[in-house]
């Protein structure tokens, strides 16, 4: 329990960090959040993404004089589901609207049934947080269709581009596969904060919040998984390689680092449910800065690198990802509204060495899904190719990734 007193101190704090800032770069998510709606708002997103910059954009922009709170801030550690009482008082008596936002609101237990009480009263409420699957949970219960969700993600390629005042070309493009798109790492460029960052998303993300106990191996496995992007795992292999106790163990770390957004997993595409679950999984990073900044080898790879990339701009996008392996393998097959509509292959660039085992994988999804068009992204390369009565369009990663978002 926390006194109003305390609350109150906390509140006019944090009020100066919601001040829109000179200089931000607006977010692309910022003009699709439908703020004229009865639902309750969530923004879900890694921790240091970018969320807070966003609630100051929406505030400025939409919500002026809105009411905001940050249960992240280390003073609230004693705050419990009593003081929200005692939070919204506080916010009658310093605001003229009932507009509530709500910074990583998932800390504080029973903050379900608060929401669920303020949005029977009419009041607008907009709540991010880090942890998908414990926003989830209570939304489940308590809010079921009484929600909308969005999420954030680091810059995209064109932010990346706003950000550093450049144009799209693969100079740039290159730069991005580097650094990524993590807003605090790219004000300084300091490799340090990309390791902290890791750290602490295991460590206060994972390992605190879920009560683990070997945090060493959780480590490992997780920079294992963001320096491996792009390649099947198996859940088994996993757990000999790593020596956890079972596989259902390894399979609830990796759901842990899903729900954190530092990776997230896609299966090879069947018709089977079934089978979905027991093959091979592949893993993406949520960035490759982040990646890079902490794992040599996945520095080095840029082909890997220029793949995730890739996965990263469809993700923004699309949720429902797989790869496609039958006799040859196709990286990305994306599905919308219970229909296969994209077949893509990434290459960093197509050559005589690899130009059959690339079109070849390609071709075949496109035959198995019946598609007439599919599309083979590179780092620089823009062509056209026919074959077996399908065309395959080559197309340069910083142009595609650059217009992606606006197909």
């Amino acid at each position: 329990m926390l006194l109003k007193s305390i609350i109150l101190e906390i509140y006019n704090h944090q009020k100066q960090s919601v001040v829109p800032k000179k200089g931000m770069i607006e977010r692309e998510i910022l003009h699709k959040i439908k703020l004229n709606t009865d639902l309750v708002i969530i923004i879900s997103g890694i921790r240091r993404c970018g969320k807070s910059i966003l609630l100051q954009q929406i505030i400025a922009d939409k919500l002026p004089d809105s009411s905001y709170y940050n249960f992240e801030d280390h003073k609230n550690i004693n705050f419990e589901t009593e003081d929200f009482s005692k939070l919204k008082s506080i916010f009658q008596e310093n605001s003229v609207n009932n507009n509530f936002i709500f910074d990583e609101i998932q800390n504080v237990k029973g903050w379900e049934n608060f929401i669920r009480t303020e949005q029977d009263l009419g009041n607008k409420i907009i709540i991010t947080g880090s942890n998908a699957s414990l926003l989830s949970k209570e939304l489940g219960t308590k809010l079921t269709g009484r929600h909308i969700s969005y999420e954030l993600f680091p810059f995209s390629y064109s932010e990346f581009l706003n950000f550093k005042s450049l144009q799209a070309y693969k100079i740039s493009f290159t730069e991005y596969l580097e650094k990524g798109g993590m807003p605090i790492y790219l004000q300084n460029e300091n490799e340090e904060v990309l390791q902290q960052m890791f750290s602490d998303i295991v460590i206060r993300d994972i390992v605190v919040r879920y009560g683990l106990r070997n945090s060493k191996i959780i480590k490992e496995l997780g920079l294992y998984l963001i320096s491996n992007t792009g390649k099947q795992m198996s859940y088994s292999n996993l757990r000999r390689t790593f020596n956890i106790g079972s596989t259902n163990s390894v399979v609830q770390y990796i759901s842990f680092f899903e729900d954190s957004y530092l990776l997230f997993t896609i299966s090879k595409f069947s018709y089977s449910l079934k089978k979905q679950s027991v093959n091979p999984k592949k893993i993406y990073s949520v960035d490759t800065g982040l990646s890079s900044g902490n794992s040599l080898s996945f520095s080095k790879d840029k082909g890997r690198m220029l793949e995730n990339a890739v996965f990263l701009s469809l993700r923004r996008k699309y949720k429902n990802i797989y790869y496609f392996q039958e006799k040859r393998e196709c990286d990305f097959i994306v599905k919308h509204k219970n229909s296969i509509i994209k077949a893509i292959q990434v290459c960093y660039e197509l050559n005589d060495d690899n130009f059959e085992r690339e079109t070849k994988g390609l071709l075949e999804a496109l035959h198995f899904f019946n598609l007439e068009k599919g599309f083979i992204i590179t780092l620089n390369q823009k062509d056209e190719i026919s074959s077996e009565n399908k065309k395959i369009e080559l197309i340069p990663a910083w142009e595609w990734c650059c217009y992606n978002h606006e197909e």
